[in-house]
């Protein structure tokens, strides 16, 4: 005789975990079942030339690019840039000789540079005195006689579309752990202002106030009051709603109270129209933020043979990483802006693309990654809060670690994602979301709006082939 298997028991209650698919995990929910969806997808979309590349960095070479990783994320959450000093631009920047004009992102042609840029630089040259009006300064910015460089290779981050020439304040900002010293132009403000993409007599004209009364008369404060610990301010920001980058305000507010003192003793007529200039300019912060921020990755990039970012920047014509340890821009389009909220009057069809240097923010754990800890980001972002700690979440996911200083009440006192890895990038196609403005296309009519742009891939995909034949 045949024994006969004991019959089957089927469990009364069954916990489901779906690969895949989000749909099985659907049905599962919907006839009351327990069930953990696993948001697994095929690595670089199952393209075998990175596929390749992610099999060695992952692999074979892990452990020497997890060891390169290691140092550059301890650099980046542990290095205390202080601002220490206002200086002009043209004395300390090499790159700044003769008719030359620093601009944000990766390096481009006159025949490229996008709308809002080129009205920023006509502003520019006309407020360096090289030409007589915006018409005279197309022709000499369409003839080369006026010469382009980008900032970032110059130790500095300009927001927006900011233009900067030689005789133009810029704030310095030192790490003294790293030996590095990096740089920014004063924020520009709110309105009818060049980094907006304006060219207008108005926004010549705070191009000249910076120069001749605001850069002095900081200058003198930051002197008198000593050296700023700027992450020390923007992580007290952060606490406050800041994600210091799309808000700056209570960083803002926190700084000028610390320099208020000594922007009281100035006196004359000088002194009263910097203070309405400075108490109208919620971004003032933001400037300041970046050149510390720029301060860090440069320390960092000193690391060879790391897959972390340590440059992302755009021009409104192309977006542009560099990895630590390699000179090397690799480009890819510059996004729309996707996620944004525009002004009355204004919509997608009016918003330029993305621009600036302040992607910077991102890299150190502010801007997009510590957009959970922001209710005024979450409104960019589907209106929620659950909206925001998603993005955070997604960063945190493309991350070496999380910030050791930047600290999210909303999430638990969790610290901010720090350190992009390219690897993580490439392997999931998921990119940084950047918290940014939006400036009009076209005609000059400055910002229209506010949102967050995602990062293209394929500049992350490059720089990961890149790493991969330089370490075999």
């Amino acid at each position: 005789m045949t024994p006969q298997s004991a019959p089957a028991v089927l469990p009364e209650e069954i916990a489901v975990v779906n690969v895949g698919l989000p749909l099985f995990a659907d049905a599962v929910r919907a006839q009351g079942g327990p069930v953990d969806q696993l948001d697994w997808r095929i690595p670089a979309n199952g393209d075998p030339r990175l596929t390749a590349a992610l099999t060695t960095l992952l692999g074979d070479h892990a452990a020497r690019i997890d060891e390169a990783n290691a140092e550059v994320f301890r650099r980046l959450d542990t290095g205390a840039p202080s601002w220490t000093a206002v200086v002009t631009a043209g004395d300390v920047l090499p790159g700044l000789g003769g008719r030359t004009l620093l601009h944000c992102g990766p390096a481009i042609e006159w025949p490229q540079v996008c709308d809002p840029l080129r009205r920023s630089m006509r502003a520019a040259t006309v407020a360096e005195g090289w030409a007589a009006d915006v018409a005279e300064a197309d022709v000499l910015l369409r003839t080369g006689r006026v010469r382009l460089e980008p900032a970032n290779p110059n130790a500095t981050v300009v927001p927006m579309a900011t233009a900067l020439g030689p005789s133009m304040p810029v704030l310095a900002v030192d790490d003294q752990a790293g030996g590095t010293r990096a740089f920014s132009a004063i924020n520009q403000g709110p309105g009818d202002v060049a980094w907006f993409g304006r060219e207008t007599d108005a926004a010549i004209g705070r191009l000249r106030f910076l120069r001749d009364v605001a850069g002095p008369l900081l200058a003198t404060a930051v002197e008198q009051a000593g050296p700023v610990d700027v992450l020390g301010v923007a992580t007290q920001g952060l606490a406050m709603g800041d994600d210091v980058h799309m808000r700056t305000q209570a960083s803002t507010n926190l700084l000028i109270r610390h320099l208020l003192p000594q922007l009281v003793a100035a006196n004359g007529p000088a002194a009263v129209e910097f203070a309405r200039y400075l108490s109208g300019d919620h971004l003032f912060f933001l400037n300041l933020a970046m050149a510390a921020a720029k301060s860090l990755t440069m320390w960092a990039e000193q690391v060879e043979g790391s897959s972390i970012v340590t440059t992302m920047a755009r021009n409104g014509t192309t977006f542009g990483v560099r990895l630590a340890g390699c000179p090397t821009w690799f480009l890819a389009e510059a996004p729309e802006i996707g996620d944004a909220l525009f002004n009355p009057g204004f919509g997608p069809g009016s918003g330029a693309r993305d621009i600036g240097d302040s992607a910077v923010l991102e890299l150190i754990g502010l801007g997009g990654a510590a957009a959970a800890g922001s209710p005024a980001v979450a409104a960019f972002l589907g209106g929620t809060m659950a909206d925001a700690a998603e993005v955070t979440e997604n960063m945190t996911d493309i991350c070496h670690g999380t910030s050791s200083r930047f600290k999210m009440p909303t999430l638990d006192m969790r610290g901010t994602p720090v350190g992009v890895d390219a690897r993580l990038v490439t392997k999931l196609a998921l990119t940084p979301k950047v918290n940014t403005g939006i400036l009009h296309v076209s005609d000059g009519t400055g910002q229209v709006g506010a949102g967050v742009a995602t990062a293209p891939l394929d500049c992350f995909s490059d720089a990961v082939l890149n790493l991969a034949r330089r370490l075999t």
